[in-house]
């Protein structure tokens, strides 16, 4: 192994192999270190396991309601299993994927440990060699957060990680948190014939997200059986016996829930632990690693990108801060990531797909607004795909027209996130996106519609 580059990665997540990948591109001597698998949490055990899931529950909605498409299907039955390991399939090629593109771009790939011991020096274990590095880019990622009342085991309370490898399903489960993650499992498990609970602590489902859109979703949730306590919160966890009892406190009022499995969704923390950043004097705070605008730590030569620097934990994000970094280090001009308008996905059915201020945001800013909307029923792609449920929904400055917020919740609405961005980018309004020609039938229509409502002229409403 050669002990001289000009970056060393630790952590080869979405941020991490990404980061190592521009750098080669760059001509630079990059090493990447990761001590499990290629890809990190997102590849092997979040995103993308996640999404064949939520593939497969949605093909399985859809052979539920064969009948309103003229199929008849006696004697259905849904095997999770065979899900579950189409799921590791997807997972295991892009895990080949990932090595391709690394050894593609002459990147060294270390398995170990990775460990700061000064600057410029890494040690990995368990072999405990040192190597050199000009530049070291932290990307070490997050775990789930788990909270004292839910201790986690592995068995009956679970977190994400345990929960994306289960073939077996439990006959019940209550799932903590009714952010992203919670919905998307609650979705999948329901699908499948598991009884589902929802406890969220703060007033509704999806609170990060516009209250019309947690309404519609509540409302969905509702319809497909799924149960929810809302303002609600967990004081104790009892798994003496067969199942789990569950200790919730909603207004002052304390029930017991019992469950076969409870599942913890309530969020990530950065893995900062065990990494030297004493050693050289890095600076945390209570979300991660701090960093400036080029995701430079305190310390020079040294970086910080994704969940380990708790700027905003989503893959995405990691990746764009991955580019940002090297091309830093290269010397390179780079553009400062504005992560108010990050777009943000929710796989669930009916999706949630998001960007930028709230309504309720916007307000509280003092913006002067408009707000345009547009209901799914009444687009046409929509009714002939057998999906009448959701809403589009954009956040304008009242003056120039200029996109403040786009939330959306429907069919396959997570894949409109791009116009809405490359609007914005291109200091487009609604105007422009009013006059957009869009394809007939299309769910891009949704956009255009909801861009006409802002000015007071939609077509289909």
């Amino acid at each position: 192994m050669d002990s001289n580059y000009d970056v060393v990665l630790i952590g080869a997540g979405p941020g991490g192999y990404v980061a190592a990948i521009r750098a080669g591109q760059l001509g630079l001597k990059t090493a990447v270190v990761e001590k499990e698998a290629l890809g990190g949490v997102c590849l092997n055990w979040g995103c993308v396991p996640s999404k064949s899931l939520l593939k497969n529950a949605e093909v399985v909605s859809y052979f539920k309601r064969a009948d309103e498409f003229g199929l008849k299907m006696d004697n259905f039955s849904a095997d999770f299993s065979v899900a579950m390991d189409r799921s590791r399939k997807v997972v295991d090629r892009n895990t080949k994927g990932v090595a391709f593109l690394l050894d593609k771009n002459k990147v060294d790939h270390i398995q170990g440990t990775g460990k700061i011991v000064g600057v410029g020096k890494v040690e990995v274990s368990p072999d405990g060699n040192v190597i050199d590095a000009k530049n070291i880019v932290i990307s070490t990622g997050a775990r789930p957060r788990s909270i004292p009342p839910l201790p986690v085991d592995g068995d009956k309370i679970i977190t994400s990680r345990e929960s994306i490898t289960l073939s077996d399903l439990p006959e019940s489960i209550i799932i903590v948190g009714g952010g992203a993650i919670g919905v998307e499992f609650a979705y999948i498990y329901k699908t499948y014939g598991v009884d589902v609970t929802i406890v969220e602590m703060l007033p509704r489902l999806v609170p990060n997200e516009d209250e019309d859109v947690s309404a519609q979703l509540e409302r969905a949730f509702k319809r497909a059986g799924i149960e929810f306590m809302t303002g609600a919160g967990v004081t104790g966890a009892d798994t003496s016996g067969h199942g789990v009892k569950v200790t919730v406190d909603k207004d002052g009022t304390t029930q017991v829930l019992e469950c076969a499995k409870v599942l913890v969704a309530i969020g990530v923390q950065p893995n900062v632990e065990d990494l030297g950043l004493e050693t050289v004097g890095i600076a945390t705070d209570r979300t991660g690693i701090t960093v400036d605008d080029h995701m430079a730590t305190n310390v020079p030569g040294i970086y910080a990108i994704g969940d380990v620097n708790g700027k905003m934990p989503l893959a995405h994000v990691a990746s764009a801060q991955a580019a940002v970094a090297v091309e830093h280090i290269a010397g390179l001009e780079t553009q400062t990531l504005d992560y108010t308008y990050m777009p943000r996905a929710t796989y669930c059915q009916p999706q949630i797909a998001s960007f930028g201020l709230t309504e309720a945001q916007a307000r509280e800013q003092g913006k002067d607004i408009n707000v345009g909307t547009f209901n799914v029923q009444a687009n046409g792609k929509a009714a002939a795909m057998g999906e009448n449920f959701g809403l589009v929904k954009l956040v304008v400055d009242a003056k120039y027209g200029e996109i403040l917020g786009g939330h959306m919740i429907g069919p396959e609405v997570t894949e409109l996130l791009g116009e809405l961005s490359m609007t914005r980018i291109l200091e487009g309004t609604v105007l422009e996106l009013g006059w957009a020609v869009h394809s007939h039938p299309s769910l891009s229509e949704m956009l255009k519609e909801a861009a006409l409502d802002a000015q007071g002229r939609t077509i289909h409403m």
